[in-house]
């Protein structure tokens, strides 16, 4: 009769694992940044590399000191503080002083993830929470550009690069505005091609639109990252963009010259589908990725900086927990007014 006795275990889902773990997750995320990285390093040799570099290893020695003086074990397996620390680093200008990237770094992961208990609860994107902290504390450096593709790039690291801390830095070469500047304060159009190859200036991770799909395509493929929130955000812009350049072409910007310059695509891709700070109910996540969209269109169009990816994404980080509770689906069996 022993034999015969059975345990009925009743527990609530999953019933069953995917066996996919958050560090093989971000490691997927790596790979699928790595052809994004090599693209920036060679348009923008030693200086892209050192800035990656320090803003990476930055925001890892900001998680160890947390883990340190939580007196928890270290988190640095995971992988999320590099793949914070190395966003972080693709939204900054290749040329900023490096002691500016190991703060940003470091604020991303202090104030973007610990200061709210550390992964899954953090509200915000960390790597933009970073970049925002360094655009307020340092707006010009943040906006100072240097040209992709120069002749001397792997010669050395430019003297901007080595300023020290506080002090002005001394830019060895300064390009001329962004495609996004351009368009702004001149309207003048770049060229399509241009922007989808990456042959323009801007921040460092801003550079081959191509490159940026192709890591997207592999996240799909491997199902670690929802293609609903890209092209809920690529569709709403192209509309919104659309309609105004209908209207008045010569003051609007054409959808295509949206979708393809500044950081739209590296937002969209990497940044807006963070699984922590974006929804997770399916309509809660075309309206998520159609409100980034259609406030990066606004904030280009009306506000007095020519992007607005960044701020975009974090207003639809604070508007993701609503829509999840306002989009939650129907339970099966009940009314709609019940449920309601």
């Amino acid at each position: 009769m022993s034999e015969l006795r059975k345990t009925l275990e009743i527990r609530t889902a999953p019933h069953f694992e995917s066996g996919r773990s958050v560090d093989t997750i971000m490691f997927n995320v790596l790979l699928a940044l790595l052809p994004v990285v090599v693209f920036a390093v060679w348009a923008f040799g030693n200086a892209g590399a050192a800035l990656l570099a320090v803003s990476t290893g930055a925001a890892m020695g900001a998680e160890r000191l947390a883990c340190r003086l939580a007196g928890s074990g270290s988190t640095l397996g995971d992988n999320s503080a590099a793949i914070t620390g190395l966003l972080f680093g693709l939204t900054l200008p290749p040329a900023l002083p490096l002691w500016m990237a190991a703060v940003g770094g470091a604020v991303s992961i202090l104030l973007g993830k610990t200061l709210f208990g550390g992964l899954g609860f953090n509200p915000f994107n960390p790597a933009l929470v970073g970049r925002a902290f360094l655009q307020a504390a340092f707006p010009v450096a943040m906006t100072t550009w240097t040209a992709p593709f120069a002749a001397g790039r792997f010669a050395g690291l430019p003297g901007s690069s080595l300023a020290l801390p506080f002090a002005q830095p001394v830019y060895d070469a300064v390009a001329g505005a962004t495609p996004l500047a351009l368009w702004k304060f001149g309207y003048q159009a770049t060229p399509t091609r241009e922007l989808a190859l990456g042959f323009v200036g801007g921040s460092v991770g801003e550079t081959s639109l191509v490159l940026v799909l192709v890591g997207g395509a592999y996240l799909v493929a491997r199902n670690f990252m929802s293609w609903r929130t890209p092209v809920a955000i690529f569709a709403s812009a192209a509309v919104l963009s659309g309609a105004l350049h209908a209207a008045d072409p010569a003051r609007y910007a054409a959808p295509l010259f949206v979708l393809t310059s500044g950081g739209l695509a590296l937002g969209a891709v990497f940044m807006a589908t963070d699984m922590v700070t974006s929804p997770i109910t399916p309509r809660g996540i075309w309206i998520y990725g159609a409100v980034i969209g259609v406030l990066v269109v606004v904030i280009r169009t009306w506000g007095g900086m020519p992007e607005g990816v960044m701020y975009a994404i974090l207003l639809g980080n604070a508007l993701a927990p609503h829509l999840d509770r306002w989009t939650q689906p129907r339970v099966y069996g009940t009314a709609r007014e019940a449920s309601a």
